[in-house]
């Protein structure tokens, strides 16, 4: 057992895949299983979830820093994203970087759009001759964090993943036309909850294309018949939840959004940093490093019971708040035995 932030968890040494997957707070998977206990007897009614939606709507709406009645909550980055592929015209000029991951990118290119993949410091370069920039804050394959600042000038409409920041680095995302982001990496939740920020200026270029009766002004009022009655908000664009993930998202993210994400940034990166200059590689400002390596010293991670991922055939290894110097030190120690 590790206790971070006030928090207690139950994760091994050498865990270091919280990109791919994160490991939730002891209080978190309790709820979860709280939950899951009162639908396995019978007990749970479908109105006593609409408390844990509306929680982790407004807690993630916090930690990426805009207000809570422009958040939509679906179930998938790419299910989210498609709301807004599906509201712009065919002729979009989407920008984005070479190797982007694929839930940002395929909505688009699936509506027949022109998506062009440049390299990431000829991204804001580009902008200016597309209409929209569509990248994550930071990049699931190696951990680059995109110049946002430089986007925020540009003056073309942007659309920002969120999901591999969101949780360790603090953001402010108010001016960005689209925000989105998942729940089961950083935010330490279930699977199934996903977010979806629509500047008020830019709801009617954001297409309901998945409505449903929990898009409604009163969802328990919108169940059965026309005529269409959206909600007038961001919650036009709900998804009906997930009831699990949604409990386990309403757990966990309201305490995250409670931490000063200045000292959990520098938790992180102070131990990828640590793990970089022990192998004698240049440090980052990033909390997920990228590794390339032999297939032998990839092995010999793994059977150190180091837990990372492959990612771009290199080996990502992703720092989060309940890790600490003993993670980093598996690694250096392994590896430094394989040179």
């Amino acid at each position: 057992m590790r206790t971070a932030f006030g928090e207690t968890f139950d994760v091994p040494t050498g865990y270091l895949n919280t990109a791919s997957v994160g490991v939730p707070p002891i209080a978190v998977a309790d709820a979860v299983t709280t939950a899951v206990g009162r639908w396995r007897t019978g007990a749970a009614e479908p109105p006593e979830y609409d408390k844990h939606v509306a929680l982790a709507r407004e807690a993630w709406a916090r930690l990426v820093g805009v207000p809570h009645t422009t958040v939509g909550s679906g179930a998938s980055v790419s299910q989210m994203i498609s709301l807004v592929a599906a509201g712009l015209p065919e002729s979009t000029r989407v920008v984005t970087v070479a190797g982007e991951f694929t839930s940002v990118t395929f909505p688009f290119a699936a509506r027949g759009m022109r998506v062009t993949e440049v390299a990431p410091e000829d991204l804001v370069r580009a902008a200016g001759q597309h209409d929209l920039v569509a990248v994550s804050v930071v990049q699931s394959a190696d951990g680059a964090i995109a110049d946002l600042d430089a986007l925020r000038e540009s003056g073309t409409r942007v659309l920002l993943d969120a999901t591999q920041a969101v949780g360790w680095l603090p953001l402010r995302l108010d001016w960005a036309d689209w925000v989105v982001g998942a729940s089961y990496k950083w935010l330490m939740a279930p699977r199934g909850a996903a977010w979806l920020a629509v500047r008020p200026d830019v709801v009617d270029l954001t297409s309901p294309a998945a409505a449903n009766w929990y898009a409604g002004e009163d969802p328990w009022q919108s169940v059965y018949g026309l005529p269409l009655r959206l909600a007038g908000d961001a919650r036009r664009f709900d998804l009906a939840p997930v009831w699990f993930a949604q409990v386990g998202a309403a757990a966990a993210l309201p305490w995250l959004a409670d931490l000063d994400l200045e000292q959990v940034r520098a938790h992180c990166v102070r131990l990828a940093n640590a793990t970089l200059t022990g192998l004698g590689r240049p440090p980052g400002d990033s909390a997920i490093i990228s590794l390339e390596l032999p297939d032998s010293a990839a092995a010999a991670l793994r059977r150190a019971g180091v837990v990372g991922a492959v990612r771009a055939g290199r080996t990502r290894l992703s720092f989060h708040l309940y890790n600490t110097e003993e993670d980093v030190d598996v690694v250096v120690r392994t590896l430094s035995g394989q040179r």
